[in-house]
């Protein structure tokens, strides 16, 4: 069966049969959702520990699929992304996601508009592209976000997650001095303790010897259970075809899929005003002149 390619975020909101049969097996009973979520809601208003931006059935069902309809941990994941905001409000508050494509130009992070073998998205960064003197590191935090955002409001990937690969090709002292311990747990909190949407795995490619320098900043931000989500697969693609079909990776990574430009997503967000709807409630800026050249 050929992968499908299309660069327009799906919204649902009803699940595919074979993914709502895996949401079952995660704990999500149809007949108890609307109950749920509503004692998710009253978890929130009665222990008055976060303020959420949201408290929509759309917003917290996020939380409940992420934490398999566990509702205290769901809760505590609440907790933990309403302190990432408030502790990074540079992130995003006023924010605009147009004026962040030259991440998508220098090819520093980028979504693929396909899904892996297991319904998850595939989030790829090549911190080799990226030029700190030209690009802040809290542009590649804000870019991060946006991209989980949106990611989280597919209920598809609410369900199944998504997977991230690290290609550290070109990774040099340069890139190490900008990896500070701050910014190591700021990674981490985006990538895997903060976000409504779980990274299942992290897949480190192409690493050189700068790697093991930075291995040892992100180390004690890692707990056993983290550190087990991470494969280290150095340039043999074979040991990563493992993990992620052929069919399903772009070319450079032995697989199987063209390039797709970055620009194809902006095209389509441009054109989705229910999605930039979406993003305007969590606080971010969408202002005509800055789209209009991807309409």
């Amino acid at each position: 069966m050929p992968v499908k390619v299309s660069h327009t975020i799906d919204l649902g909101p009803d699940l595919p049969n074979e993914i709502m049969d895996i949401a079952r097996k995660q704990g999500e009973d149809p007949d108890r959702v609307c109950s749920d979520i509503q004692e998710l809601r009253d978890m929130i208003f009665e222990r008055g520990v976060c303020l959420p931006p949201r408290t929509d059935d759309d917003f917290l069902i996020r939380f409940l699929r992420a934490r398999f309809f566990k509702l205290e941990h769901a809760y505590n994941l609440l907790c933990r992304y309403c302190e990432f905001r408030e502790s990074n409000p540079e992130l995003h508050v006023d924010v605009h996601p147009f004026l962040l494509t030259k991440l998508g130009e220098d090819d520093i992070v980028s979504v693929t508009p396909y899904r892996d073998q297991n319904g998850r998205r595939i989030m790829i960064y090549k911190f080799g592209n990226w030029r700190p003197s030209k690009i802040p590191v809290d542009d590649i935090f804000k870019a991060s976000l946006i991209l989980l955002e949106m990611g989280a409001l597919e209920p598809q990937s609410q369900v199944m997650g998504g997977v991230g690969i690290f290609d550290l090709e070109g990774l040099s002292l340069q890139h190490i001095w900008n990896l500070s311990p701050s910014v190591a747990k700021k990674i981490i909190s985006l990538m895997v303790t903060c976000m409504p949407v779980r990274t299942t795995a992290i897949h480190i490619i192409n690493n050189n010897w700068a790697f093991d320098m930075a291995w040892q900043v992100f180390k004690p931000f890692l707990s056993d259970r983290m550190r087990k989500q991470i494969y280290i697969h150095g340039s043999d693609m074979d040991s990563l075809h493992q993990h992620i079909d052929k069919a399903n990776l772009p070319m450079k990574y032995g697989g199987e899929m063209p390039e797709f430009p970055y620009t194809a997503w902006m095209e389509n967000l441009a054109k989705n005003d229910k999605v930039m709807e979406e993003m305007k409630r969590l606080g971010y800026e969408f202002d005509p002149e800055e789209f209009s050249i991807f309409i």
